[in-house]
């Protein structure tokens, strides 16, 4: 199967011009609104954050949140073999930061900082980055193959929120970021 960097991806409409229905879809799916989170990801002294827009809780009850990630990052690898995640929810005002984290991190003991942004630990260890206005922490319940991607779903095991509910919440909008379609 040809992946977006290979080329369209069918399936086609009958009688459609692929190149030309692939850019379409892809604004259409570009449209959909989705927030834009910091991942953490740790398996043993292994740890990394990543810009994610591939967020959802998907279960009341139980509590579960879903996250997509590309196979061939560093977060997947670490997230399959940690078990764990812990999703960093940004101010609007945060938009910069998220830059920081397309690539991996680098770890700075000394400082606690990723990429020079301090994070702390979460109950299950994956870091979570300081000034997040809010966040999830969760253990990974289930894993589900989506192609270029896998969808951990995790159990959110702790949460919290900084002191500020009313904050207005980064969104994949607020940048000039797209990813998907």
């Amino acid at each position: 199967m040809p992946t977006a960097a290979e080329g369209p991806v069918g399936p086609f409409p009958p009688g459609v011009d692929p190149a030309e229905y692939d850019r379409l879809r892809r604004r259409v799916l570009w449209r959909m609104p989705t927030g834009l989170y910091l991942l953490g990801s740790r398996s043993g002294d292994a740890r990394n954050l990543m810009t994610l827009n591939w967020a959802t809780q998907v279960s009341t009850d139980p509590k579960l949140v879903a996250v997509s990630v590309e196979k061939p990052a560093l977060t997947h690898r670490l997230v399959a073999e940690g078990g764990v995640f812990a999703l960093s929810i940004l101010a609007r005002a945060e938009r910069a930061v998220v830059r920081a984290f397309v690539k991996p991190a680098q770890w700075d003991e000394d400082s606690s900082a990723l990429n020079g942004h301090r994070v702390r630990e979460a109950l299950t260890g994956a870091p979570i980055l300081s000034s997040a206005a809010a966040w999830v922490d969760c253990e990974v319940r289930h894993t589900l193959d989506c192609g270029s991607h896998s969808l951990f779903v995790g159990e959110v095991a702790a949460a919290g929120e900084a002191g500020d509910a009313d904050v207005e919440i980064l969104r994949m909008e607020d940048t000039r970021m797209s990813y998907g379609g």
